[in-house]
Formats: structure tokens, sequence, C-alpha cells
């Protein structure tokens, strides 16, 4: 399916994208190879590869999930505005 000029124009419409006509045409060349790889990338069988989530078998390195800071809420409590059991109150933004 070849992209026209019009095809162009109204995709930039429908993108909200201000487009001049006279710019469009390069575009609809650029569109038109675009697609060719998506067509030419789509006859490739792929039949029993398995999904990759990343394209190198690389693996995360996570720290322990441990606790290295102690509580301190009572003390960030204490030069808070407002406080109710244990919890900050803030001024109501939505009515």
């Amino acid at each position: 399916m070849a992209l026209e000029h019009s095809d162009v124009l109204r995709a930039a419409h429908l993108a909200r994208l201000g487009l001049a006509s006279q710019d469009a045409e390069a575009y609809v060349e650029d569109l038109d190879r675009i697609l060719a790889m998506v067509d030419q990338l789509q006859q490739v069988d792929t039949d029993g590869v398995a999904p990759l989530a990343h394209p190198l078998e690389a693996t995360q390195r996570l720290r322990a999930d441990e606790i290295t800071e102690s509580n301190q809420r009572e003390r960030f409590q204490q030069v808070a505005p407002a406080t109710e059991q244990g919890l900050y109150l803030v001024p109501r933004v939505v009515e």
C-alpha cells in the first residue's frame, strides 16, 4: 500500500501536527521506506523464536532488600504542621 500526499496530511491533522503541504512530500517518501521495511520484517519466519525482553542475556544486579536507616517518623512528625494518628494532614486540594 503506497501512501499519498493526502494520507500524510490527514495523519498530521489527526495527530494535531502543523505540517505544511510542501513538507508533506518528503514525509511521503520517508513513510513509504518505513512501511516497506515493516513489510520486509513481516516476511521473516519467526516460528519457534521466543520473545525477548532485552536483546542481551543480562540480569540486573540488585542490592539486598535490607533496612539501612532507623525509623525516624516521630522526629519528623514533631516538625510537621499537622499530624493525626501517625499520618500527615494536608489541605484538601480537590473538592
